[in-house]
């Protein structure tokens, strides 16, 4: 799977322990519409910065401090509400991607 793919490559040399590579999102950020309903171009100091992402892959969970796996609260293929700042960017086959935690997902966007 391309989660596992990437923590294996990118992400585990650098993490401290297994925790903060379980309870990774990895998400890939939708691109703002330059284009309005009606058709009209928007420049892009009016069209806002993206703040919501497709979710490609979840690590299977954190453990509780009682050792029982924690559920997660994002599925792959849900839309999310993202913070302004945050994630760690990797680039995965020329794409770049972000790993969120858990915590740092705002939202789930439902259609």
């Amino acid at each position: 799977p391309l989660l596992d793919r990437v923590l294996v490559e990118k992400i585990l040399p650098q993490a401290k322990s297994a925790g903060a590579v379980a309870g990774s999102r990895l998400v890939e950020k939708i691109l703002p519409q330059a284009k309005s309903a009606g058709g009209v171009l928007l420049p892009e100091s009016v069209a806002s910065r993206t703040h919501e992402g497709r979710v490609l892959a979840v690590g299977p969970g954190r453990y509780s401090r009682d050792g029982e796996r924690m559920p997660v609260s994002v599925q792959e293929g849900e839309t999310v509400l993202l913070p302004e700042f945050g994630g760690n960017q990797v680039k995965v086959d020329g794409k770049e991607l972000y790993l969120y935690r858990d915590e740092d997902i705002l939202g789930v966007l439902k259609d």
